[in-house]
């Protein structure tokens, strides 16, 4: 039977998305399915990862249905997912305690104890990474001294993406592009460096074998075939970061192409062709072989207009359910009936601590400037443009390395917001060019897998044939010099909150 289709399975931090994907990049069909993360006070943050796994079936089987066609005809299947998760497996493959995702920050204390320990320096040289509480290690390290029969029992630590590959394949794998969430990997070689990992007391045998993120580990099992209505037999490749899977989905194959991230998380992805590092971004490998991503990862953007809908909402929903159209489209625009800037008003994204530039696990979500001549309209775009400023915030601290960067490709789910895309375009003073694609994150996975499979004879093949610019957002002067002047202040009001955010980081009770 004739291959016509490639499976995606996109594993987010809010969702999980299943994608069967035509040879041009076009969705036949998907399954949308929500997940659920547990937080704790101390800085807990963690998913069940055989629920990702349940989901994955239930997504297989829903797509499968829905397109009436005979799984035989998938070509490959691609895996994508979140970074920085830390799940020990048993010697059958079995989760032995929830996923610690990369919102976890209860491992400051071993945070810590790397840089005095090991030296800050060395492994920032070693790995292109700051040492910071989100990273895999100090969660490992965590987990070795408050749950010491866990971490004896562990057979393998996995990745997001790569548990479900596992769960596809019965085969183990580590992609290089999620290599990066430890200190002992050797950013510029590509391996893991035995030295470090055993002055950590980290066994290399912990780790799962490297791959490519395109490079096939194993075929579907009879098990899994049962279990997903798949075939067996169909090639699993490695996939990769969903950052770096998006950014590939988003057509940057090239060295300073730069993706512009809108999903749970915010931030950006510059394409290197060496590892240039730097202390207050992140450094990954891209899905692409031999090349790099300088990336800033920020804990606010599109979660924070999904927090505002959760919570405060209904107003958004009524008037959305009233209309046929989403919340979302309804705080669109009332965003756009507020000046920029929002008279005044502006929101500091640290919904979870911040990632960089700054690296403060204490950082706290901050309105200021709020007045009784607020709306709720002036909040909603308060809380667009502080994602924004934080997006420039990146931007010019890559520009340290005398990165420069023109144009942003966006994607995610904020990319289909062009109140937000312009808001983003007039803050950074970049052209931003939206590609068509609404799932770039399960194109990416997918190209991986018909790269792998050799649908696809190389990366701009694949590019050529399934990417494609939908509009283009051109900065505004005038609001770029307004802009100019909120994000001074922005910068201020951070580096003046920095020293209270402390007191009231501690499960919010400053006195206690």
């Amino acid at each position: 039977m004739n291959k016509e289709f490639l499976l995606a399975i996109d594993l987010g931090t809010s969702s999980l998305v299943v994608s069967l994907l035509r040879f041009d990049g076009s969705i036949v069909q998907s399954r949308q399915a929500q997940l659920v993360t547990n937080f704790s006070p101390g800085g807990y943050a963690e998913q069940d990862a055989q629920r990702w796994w349940q989901l994955t079936c239930r997504g297989i089987k829903q797509v499968l249905e829905a397109a009436e066609i005979n799984a035989s005809q998938i070509a490959g299947i691609g895996v994508d997912g979140t970074s920085w998760v830390c799940l020990p497996l048993d010697k059958r493959g079995v989760p032995l305690r929830p996923a610690m995702l990369w919102l976890d920050r209860r491992a400051e204390k071993q945070a810590t104890w790397l840089k005095t320990a090991i030296g800050e320096r060395e492994l920032f040289e070693l790995s292109g990474n700051p040492v910071d509480a989100a990273y895999i290690v100090p969660k490992m390290l965590w987990l070795k001294e408050q749950e010491p029969l866990v971490y004896k029992q562990t057979a393998k630590f996995v990745q997001s993406n790569s548990y479900l590959v596992y769960k596809l394949s019965g085969e183990y794998s580590q992609d290089y592009s999620q290599g990066y969430g430890f200190h002992f990997f050797n950013m510029e070689k590509g391996s893991w460096d035995r030295g470090i990992a055993e002055e950590l007391g980290i066994s290399l045998d912990l780790m799962a074998p490297l791959f490519a993120s395109h490079e096939v580990v194993g075929q579907v099992t009879r098990q899994a075939a049962l279990e997903t209505g798949l075939t067996a037999g169909i090639p699993v490749v490695a996939g990769g970061l969903d950052a770096a899977c998006c950014t590939l989905g988003a057509g940057v194959i090239k060295p300073g192409q730069t993706q512009e991230q809108g999903g749970q998380a915010g931030g950006m992805s510059i394409q290197l062709d060496e590892a240039l590092k730097h202390e207050k971004l992140i450094l990954s490998y891209h899905v692409i072989p031999n090349q790099w991503l300088l990336q800033g990862g920020t804990v606010g953007g599109g979660g924070t207009l999904r927090w505002f809908n959760e919570q405060f909402g209904a107003v958004e929903q009524g008037l959305g359910k009233a209309r046929g159209l989403s919340a979302y489209a309804i705080m669109d625009e009332e965003a756009a009936k507020i000046s920029p800037g929002s008279d005044g008003l502006l929101f500091l994204p640290y919904m979870a601590g911040e990632r960089s530039p700054i690296w403060d696990s204490n950082a706290q979500g901050t309105f200021f400037g709020l007045s009784y001549e607020k709306t709720r309209a002036h909040i909603i775009r308060s809380l667009m443009e502080g994602v924004g400023y934080s997006l420039l915030h990146n931007l010019e601290t890559a520009e340290e390395l005398a990165i420069k960067v023109d144009v942003l490709k966006s994607v995610g789910g904020a990319a289909s917001s062009e109140v937000w895309t312009q808001i983003k375009a007039d803050i950074t003073g970049k052209t931003i060019k939206v590609p068509a694609a609404k799932q770039a994150t399960s194109l990416g996975a997918a190209i991986l897998a018909g790269v792998g499979v050799g649908v696809y004879g190389d990366f701009e093949e694949a590019v050529r044939q399934t990417v494609s610019i939908e509009r283009v957002h051109e900065p505004n002067g005038q609001n770029v010099a307004r802009y100019h002047n909120y994000y001074q202040l922005y910068l201020k009001l951070y580096e003046n909150l920095k020293e209270l955010f402390p007191l009231v980081a501690k499960e919010g009770q400053a006195w206690d």
